[in-house]
């Protein structure tokens, strides 16, 4: 037995060693040991040239899409275009008219981690990132181009800010193109990150046209700037219907599938919406439920891809009008707002496997701060609560461990005895277990059971945008690492006290515990725990403070249960 702990204890602190290595890796830009090289930071050749226009567009999934691909307009050259800047109380944005696509999109509330004086970029299309929203039509037609996000629209005249005191802000642009005018108004209001998006649409021609809108974000597959890779969160397309659920789906997974193969999402339905996912902000489009959608995920071009929807229109006499009325919303992770919004949209806030846990710990995280006012202490508040609620059940571990403490000469004096015979020595051991009624594992399953609890709480701050730019004590940024003092340049370390005061409160409960009889095993009880220190200097300070309440607390109530149990430290 002995012989596979140690064997189990050299393996978790082998993987772990990679583990950190690897990470190191990717933090300093590396290739990772186990995913593929990074992307190349360069804007894919479908923002600038024509080479891939055509791929660009969506072609509908379905029964419709062989009929709809004849209808892809084939351009040579990107046509002519201009930009025009609007500004809200919460976005500054940069519209096209070349398709009246939304080509930049800034968050005027949250400051850049990398420049405080300037908002975070979440839309872009620049020599090194590429991420917009655009909407268009396709017919079933062969050879008919419809206005799509390739032709060139007029924009209609109107004011470029919100004025004070209005409430929302209108732009609309006009094309015609195969006999089908399409008029797109945008509406942004005070206050509101969701974007109305109308399509107007007449067949302005002599004869029948059957109409398809699209839907689409247009990203790259490179990682949000900025992003740290001492800690993965999710990057990419996500898929929702009732049917299917939140579904996600890896830039690696479009890159692999075939042209023709089926995506593992759900492909159609009459609810759902789709949405491009990164750390912090989303941004999704949205539908009325009961509209008829297919749902697309697709390759576009080197390290560019798309999610959308296509929206049968159905057939338009000549003369006939037809509305589709769709809602992007592009900002924050806001649980409250995005579950207003649509239903499951607040499921691009990614808590994993431990959903079920962090929604009602965000929950309460929320109430607490309501209360106190302040992020950090809102975080402190809670792991009291979490520490109270388990007391009992901790207490019992550290009993248990105590007494192990209270064993271990004993326990040593045993393995010396007989070393050469290791049957004996497990049979000895067991006696005294049963006499000093100890249960070896006792420290452990009650750990086991809390451990869900913890690891949903560090979801839920790793992933909460409401910790960006909240402040405490001395910490300006509870997202960001706890730098007070220095940064370390050739590692790229940040170093300040939360950071500091984790190493020490690791290592001052490992002191705690009682130490193996194994020299091996007490060994990696102390290299261990500052192996893993190490990535809290690279961690959110508000990560960081979370593990230092739960160490202090923890040390705190083993040091109380070894008193009573009369044991020295």
């Amino acid at each position: 037995m002995n012989d596979m702990r140690r064997a189990l204890l050299w393996g978790v602190f082998s993987m772990s060693l990679v583990m950190l290595w690897d990470g190191w890796n990717k933090h300093t830009g590396q290739p990772s040991m186990f995913d593929p090289a990074p992307a190349v930071q360069t804007a894919p050749a479908a923002v600038t040239g024509a080479s891939a226009a055509a791929g660009a567009l969506p072609s509908p999934v379905g029964s419709a899409a062989a009929a709809s691909a004849a209808a892809l307009p084939a351009a040579v050259q990107a046509p002519p275009s201009e930009t025009v800047q609007i500004e809200t109380d919460t976005v500054r944005a940069t519209l096209d008219t070349r398709g009246g696509s939304l080509v930049t999109l800034d968050l005027l509330a949250y400051a850049d981690h990398a420049d405080d004086k300037r908002p975070v970029r979440l839309l872009d299309r620049s020599g090194s990132r590429v991420y917009t929203a655009e909407t268009g039509l396709i017919s079933s037609t062969p050879g008919t181009a419809l206005p799509n996000h390739f032709t060139p629209m007029t924009l209609r005249p109107g004011p470029r800010s919100l004025a004070a005191g209005e409430k929302e802000l209108k732009l609309q642009f006009e094309a015609s193109s195969g006999g089908v005018t399409l008029v797109k108004t945008y509406t942004f209001r005070r206050g509101e990150y969701a974007v109305d998006v109308q399509h107007q649409v007449t067949n302005a021609g002599t004869a029948s046209a059957n109409v398809q809108a699209y839907l689409q974000l247009l990203r790259d597959g490179n990682p949000p700037p900025n992003e740290s890779s001492m800690y993965f969160t999710f990057t990419g397309p996500a898929v929702y219907t009732d049917a299917g659920k939140f579904q996600k789906v890896e830039f690696s997974d479009i890159e692999k599938r075939g042209a023709t193969e089926k995506p593992d999402h759900e492909v159609r339905g009459d609810n759902g919406w789709v949405a491009m996912v990164q750390h912090y902000f989303t941004s999704a489009w949205l539908l009325s439920d009961k509209t008829q959608r297919e749902f697309f995920t697709r390759k576009v071009d080197a390290n560019l891809y798309s999610v959308g929807m296509t929206v049968p229109l159905g057939d338009l006499a000549p003369g006939a009008s037809r509305t589709l009325d769709a809602r992007l919303y592009a900002g924050p992770q806001d649980e409250k707002k995005l579950e207003a919004l649509a239903p499951g949209l607040d499921l691009v806030k990614d808590y994993g496997w431990v959903t079920i846990l962090a929604k009602p710990l965000f929950w309460l995280l929320d109430k607490l701060h309501g209360v106190i006012g302040n992020w950090g202490w809102a975080i402190v508040a809670l792991v009291v609560l979490l520490k109270a609620a388990f007391y009992w059940l901790n207490a019992s571990a550290y009993r248990s461990m105590g007494k192990m403490k209270a064993i271990a000469p004993k326990v040593t004096e045993l393995r010396e005895r007989y070393k050469g015979d290791p049957q004996k020595m497990q049979q000895e051991m067991m006696r005294i277990y049963r006499e000093e009624k100890v249960n070896p594992l006792g420290g452990c399953l009650p750990i086991f059971v809390q451990m869900p609890f913890f690891i949903a709480l560090y979801w839920v701050l790793l992933s909460s945008v409401e910790m960006r730019g909240a402040p405490w004590l001395y910490v300006g940024d509870l997202a960001q690492a706890d730098a007070l003092f220095f940064t370390i340049p050739f590692l790229d370390m940040p170093v300040g006290p939360l950071p500091l005061l984790m190493v020490a409160s690791t290592l001052l409960q490992t002191w705690l515990n009682p130490t193996p009889p194994d020299p091996v095993q007490a060994r990696l009880m102390w290299i261990m725990p500052l192996a893993f220190s190490v990535m809290f200097f690279y961690f959110p300070a508000g990560l960081v403070l979370y593990w230092l309440t739960n160490n202090v607390l923890s040390i705190a109530q083993q040091w109380m249960i070894n008193r009573q149990l009369g044991l020295k430290h």
